[in-house]
């Protein structure tokens, strides 16, 4: 299990991530939670390219920050995500967005650092 929250502007954001078998699942949430957009990451191995697709709730905004999170942990991993994104705040500007969406990748940022992290101990233990 890995967990980490960020106060960012008026809210505090939070990142949740857990092994679903050799798959991962991750959540994204902030201010009133809920589930705005979900990702699905595959990776394939073959062409050594990962992919992903994306389901958006009406009126939600959170797609291309799921769409992209669930890519990227695919491809650093190898493996399928599943990310969940919900963030709410009331009467947001654009640069409240922005800085959200920044400091969402860099959360997921920390996260496939943390994998990586594991990967490398795993392996020297071998």
């Amino acid at each position: 299990m890995f967990k980490i929250t960020r106060k960012v502007s008026r809210i505090d954001i939070t990142l949740e991530a857990k092994k679903l078998g050799e798959d991962y699942l991750l959540t994204l949430t902030g201010g009133i939670e809920h589930v705005g957009a979900v990702a699905v990451g595959l990776f394939d191995e073959k062409s050594g390219r990962s992919s992903s697709s994306v389901l958006t709730l009406p009126g939600h905004r959170e797609e291309q920050l799921a769409l992209d999170s669930a890519r990227q942990v695919s491809r650093a991993t190898g493996r399928t995500s599943v990310v969940v994104v919900g963030i709410h705040v009331d009467d947001i500007g654009l640069e409240e967005i922005k800085e959200i969406v920044s400091v969402s990748e860099e959360m997921v940022e920390n996260f496939i650092a943390s994998c990586e992290k594991n990967n490398a101990t795993i392996r020297g233990n071998r």
